[in-house]
């Protein structure tokens, strides 16, 4: 009898998210970034925002950035590494995971 007290009791606590936790996230940012290929870049970091010119030339959407697959950022002439981490940020961005910084980051 107690047992089904007990789970009476939790099937009417509201659950706000379906999925029973919440979502945590450990910084928020200030304020929403409207996010282009050059503020994009500039979040990423690393060298990688002296690329803006080849890729808005070549590419030109910042949609189409985030679905670009390495051998077109070859094509265009970007090294490597930079291939790596433009394709590693665009996936966290397409996840929710990432978003560049409202304002730069004074080193």
């Amino acid at each position: 009898m107690a047992l089904m007290q007990f789970l009476n009791h939790t099937r009417t606590i509201p659950i706000s998210n379906p999925y029973g936790f919440s979502r945590f996230f450990s910084k928020s940012s200030p304020f929403i970034v409207k996010v282009g290929i050059p503020e994009f870049l500039n979040g990423v970091g690393h060298g990688v925002e002296t690329h803006v010119a080849k890729l808005e030339s070549e590419i030109g959407d910042f949609q189409k950035l985030l679905v670009t697959r390495t051998l077109k950022l070859k094509k265009i002439g970007i090294p490597c590494k930079h291939r790596k981490l433009i394709l590693k940020y665009a996936h966290k961005y397409r996840m929710g995971l990432w978003r560049p910084r409202a304002e730069p980051v004074k080193v």
